[in-house]
């Protein structure tokens, strides 16, 4: 046996353990090493000697550098999805969608930094010297994205808002927020207030000028507006601080720019003992799972978030297969998925509606 491949007596194993070594334990060759470990061993490599080269992989611990190997080849096996804030259970989503359609062919490396804070352009340029074989940039900004170099083959998520020569998967967030104004206009809502992200992303303007928007020309009044950070206590403080104000004004809806707001907006109105709908009517934006449980359940726009992440996968594994993608429609440059207006008890209820109140 080569002297090399022995383990070292007191059972620790060797630095690192080369393909060399492994070949040496299993008898064959380095190129048999690596058919067998990248799996292309059909027809080229007899039962017998993948059955070697496993059982000496196993023995000396031999990891398969895919980083070094991938560069040599002129990129990396890695994907990096750019995120302002993977705590948020909608993001949760959106990778599970990514590393759903992207498989194991790809690494998936996350590049992400506080609560509803974009990672910056500068961080974003030192992870592309890892040579990526794509980047997922989701809800950026339109200063973000002009700040980042050439960076290869690229897809944006969320985009709504923002102009981009990059193929795009996007929500309709603005149709969204026309049905939340039509389902408060029809509930008899005429004063309400809008709590927003501080995110700075386009998709939150987009959304919140379209419901504002439309609430006026249901005759509806947003009276007050104010932001937080996407975070179940900012949200709460904020609606404390401002609901004596907004009292005064008639408010008697409060439109969260996130499903996460609304949950801070809930806890605040039960500790203010204000009932919810009959005093307060709460709606939210994307559905998330804690939505449909909340007391009471979340009226809220579903935004499909798997489906998103899952589309700009194939979105993205279509640019590395040398796809040409251009012509902004439905099949090309960019994809717009739907959203679905969510009614549940925050606004239809019991005593729902202004003019219902017990």
């Amino acid at each position: 046996m080569h002297p090399a491949t022995n383990p070292p007596s007191d059972g620790a194993r060797p630095a690192r353990v080369t393909a060399a070594m492994v070949a040496a334990r299993a008898g064959v060759s380095t190129a048999t090493v690596s058919l067998v470990t990248s799996g292309k061993t059909a027809g080229r490599v007899s039962a017998g000697n993948i059955a070697k080269v496993d059982r000496a992989v196993s023995e000396l611990g031999y990891i398969v550098d895919g980083l070094g190997s991938s560069l040599a080849r002129g990129r990396s096996n890695i994907v990096i999805l750019v995120a302002p804030d993977v705590s948020n259970p909608f993001f949760a989503k959106v990778i599970d969608g990514v590393r759903g359609e992207i498989g194991d062919t790809f690494q998936l490396l996350l590049s992400v930094t506080e609560a509803g804070r974009m990672p910056t352009p500068a961080v974003v340029r030192n992870l592309l010297s890892l040579r990526p074989a794509g980047l997922l940039v989701d809800a950026p900004s339109a200063e973000f994205l002009a700040a980042l170099p050439a960076a290869g083959p690229m897809v944006l998520l969320d985009t709504a808002g923002v102009e981009s020569a990059a193929p795009a998967v996007n929500f309709d967030v603005a149709a969204g927020a026309v049905m939340l104004a039509d389902h408060l206009a029809g509930l008899g809502h005429t004063t309400v207030a809008y709590l927003d992200s501080t995110t700075g992303t386009e998709t939150f303007r987009v959304r919140r000028e379209a419901f504002c928007r439309h609430a006026r020309i249901h005759g509806m009044d947003v009276a007050a507006q104010a932001g937080t950070t996407i975070d179940v206590a900012a949200a709460a403080q904020a609606f404390a601080g401002a609901w004596p104000e907004w009292e005064r004004k008639g408010v008697t809806a409060v439109v969260c720019g996130t499903d996460t707001h609304a949950y801070g907006v809930l806890q605040e109105a039960r500790i203010a003992r204000l009932e919810v709908p009959g005093r307060l009517a709460v709606t939210g934006f994307d559905d998330l799972p804690y939505s449909e449980t909340s007391s009471p359940g979340l009226t809220t726009v579903r935004l499909p978030a798997t489906e998103l992440g899952r589309a700009a996968g194939r979105q993205l594994l279509r640019l590395l297969a040398g796809e040409d993608l251009g012509g902004a429609d439905a099949t090309g440059h960019t994809l717009t998925l739907g959203s679905e207006l969510v009614v549940r008890g925050s606004t239809a209820g019991p005593g729902t509606g202004p003019g219902q109140r017990r």
